[in-house]
């Protein structure tokens, strides 16, 4: 089947017992065993449950693994994958990764004793060259957020094949419709389920999916013990949202291209951010490993003042950290998603104050684009009610 019937149909996307065509939200903590050496399918719901098999079963088919998990939020998934390692070994981290990631690795991992070492990741001969007897792992993240960074992750998982490191790649973004890191040697997915594959700002969700049995039998020691893991409400959500990840990403990106083609004519915008557009840097490279350009693009103002303008005169997308839904939302990612990055590095990556971060959702092009149009005219110190057109309409 092609990717986009998978989404709909999988092995448990029905309910057996029933002919059900929606997974039942299996709200219990026991089940109840035959007798005491009889245990069953299911003990309790921390370690299994049905419903968060179905969408463990699934996320790990879409993805091209064998062993899928779910948990609580993204950073739970994320924490999780990075339990893996041990006091003193090495890790080489994208230097552009999300925010939240950059926040656990130094406030959280390095007290545990996790050597840290954050590169460029689209550049694999400084990655090379950063290898060292004590390095374990390499964490991308591809396109990046919010500058839309590519690495080539098959030549990463090439190279960090050769010096024995585990692989992990951020794939939000992308999804596994667009994108399949572990087909391309990756060794860990991780994603934040609550952005593009629940869809709706509704469900608080992380996945992660490894081919790898040995990683397979680590991730469900940690899922089990950690405890993080996702409940049966939020599996069925996510379970709901996969069914219409297709159609909603392809409008998305159909519609994120119209802005930033547009975003790049105009003379208060001096660089957009999207890979769909021709001479994005990597360009070539994310399309011969990815399926689209997907829904989020970042563009930089003339100033800071111009990007607190926008944001806050835009009428519809709403000012958020999330991303990936059916509502556009718009944000300052120095001070949003990526404020816990020290000033310095923000400055030297370029995640400053007049960079915005738009994630485009199910809104008519024209509709945005008049939007983002009237925002950019206002005179400077303009304000308006943020939900003034929710009142009046």
């Amino acid at each position: 089947m092609q990717r986009g019937t998978r989404l709909i149909h999988h092995r448990l996307s029905m309910d057996s017992a029933t002919g059900g065509v929606s997974i039942p939200i299996h709200q219990s903590v026991v089940f109840a065993q035959e007798s005491l050496d009889q245990p069953g399918e299911y003990e309790y719901t921390r370690s299994s449950n049905p419903t968060r098999r179905a969408l463990e079963e699934a996320i790990a088919d879409l993805e091209g693994g064998n062993y899928g998990f779910a948990f609580a939020s993204g950073m739970a998934a994320i924490t999780a994958v990075l339990s893996l390692f041990a006091t003193g070994d090495h890790l080489l981290v994208s230097r552009d990764i999300y925010g939240g990631t950059y926040r656990a690795l130094t406030r959280v991992f390095r007290r545990f004793g996790l050597d840290i070492t954050f590169v460029d990741t689209t550049d694999l001969e400084k990655v090379a060259a950063q290898i060292r007897p004590s390095t374990k792992g390499l964490y991308l993240e591809t396109p990046s957020n919010p500058l839309m960074k590519i690495t080539d992750l098959a030549r990463a998982a090439a190279l960090a094949r050769e010096h024995g490191l585990i692989t992990i790649a951020d794939n939000t973004f992308m999804t596994p419709y667009f994108q399949r890191p572990l087909e391309l040697g990756i060794d860990i997915v991780v994603h934040s389920a609550t952005k593009y594959l629940g869809g709706h700002s509704d469900c608080l969700a992380g996945l992660a999916v490894t081919r790898d049995a040995g990683l397979g039998r680590e991730l469900a020691l940690l899922q089990n013990t950690l405890g993080a893991v996702l409940a049966p409400h939020e599996c069925w959500l996510i379970l709901r949202g996969l069914k219409t990840l297709k159609v909603r990403l392809l409008q998305q990106q159909q519609t994120a291209t119209v802005l930033a083609g547009w975003l790049r004519k105009q003379p208060q915008v001096k660089v957009v951010y999207y890979p769909g557009l021709e001479g994005h840097p990597g360009r070539e490279t994310h399309f011969r490993q990815a399926g689209g350009a997907g829904g989020v693009l970042s563009f930089r103002l003339s100033t800071p003042e111009l990007a607190r303008q926008v944001i806050n005169n835009v009428r519809l997308p709403v000012i958020g950290s999330s991303l990936g839904a059916v509502e556009s939302i718009i944000s300052l990612p120095a001070t949003m998603s990526h404020g816990s990055l020290p000033g310095e590095l923000k400055r030297e990556l370029g995640i400053t104050p007049d960079l915005v971060r738009l994630s485009v959702g199910l809104e008519e092009a024209e509709d945005l684009q008049a939007d983002l149009e009237q925002a950019l005219a206002l005179p400077a110190g303009t304000g308006k009610n943020k939900l003034s057109h929710l009142k009046s309409s």
